[in-house]
């Protein structure tokens, strides 16, 4: 079982790194290529929207929400960018080694918080004025 996991997570890595080269593609249609930036970018962000030590939700991006994600993506990109795409992000892990990563979402998801923080605060404070 714990072959299967880490050839899962081997073939999700591979196509997040497709995902992130059909991006650029000519051929890629504007809606496939913004969900591939919004999911790639998610998954490739050193933080996650969810924080892994929230029970249960933390997780829940990772297994679920990427995965599908990835899928939806992947349905939209025309067969012979997935091709070429696959080929590159093949290179790319044979090359490297290591996933990107993207520290422009890693700052979204910071900015999320501290607004949610300031927000929750600015709440609190109200209700004891």
């Amino acid at each position: 079982m714990l072959t299967r996991l880490r050839a899962w997570a081997q073939e999700l890595k591979a196509q997040l790194l497709t995902l992130w080269f059909a991006r650029s593609h000519p051929d890629t249609p504007w809606y496939a290529k913004a969900l591939a930036v919004l999911v790639a970018a998610y998954a490739f962000s050193p933080i996650d929207l969810i924080p892994d030590f929230i029970p249960v939700l933390g997780y829940l991006d990772d297994v679920i929400i990427v995965p599908l994600g990835v899928w939806l993506a992947l349905r939209m990109i025309p067969q012979h960018v997935l091709t070429e795409s696959r080929r590159k992000a093949d290179e790319w892990i044979a090359a490297r080694q290591a996933r990107p990563k993207s520290y422009v979402a890693a700052t979204v998801f910071v900015l999320i918080w501290l607004a949610a923080a300031y927000g929750l605060w600015t709440m609190w404070r109200s209700s004891i004025d």
